[in-house]
């Protein structure tokens, strides 16, 4: 499995028959292992109102957690 569930991603492509850009962020709610030389499946959430949209790995990247600076104490 390259992402874990509920782990934030976003659009790498544009998904035409969906209307979806580039962009679009959703967060990954179900794992799809597919057979050997197959590219693994995701369904992600958000990007849809009240719906999922089966993704593949490739059409998807995680979305780093913001980092905030430590503020040392003197």
């Amino acid at each position: 499995m390259k992402f874990q569930l509920f782990t934030p991603v976003v659009l790498t492509v544009d998904i035409p028959e969906l209307n979806l850009k580039q962009g679009s962020m959703g967060t990954i709610v179900e794992y799809y292992p597919m057979p050997e030389g197959q590219e693994d499946g995701y369904s992600v959430e958000g990007l849809i109102p009240l719906d999922t949209v089966e993704v593949t790995a490739s059409q998807i990247a995680a979305i780093a957690p913001l980092s905030t600076p430590m503020n040392s104490a003197n």
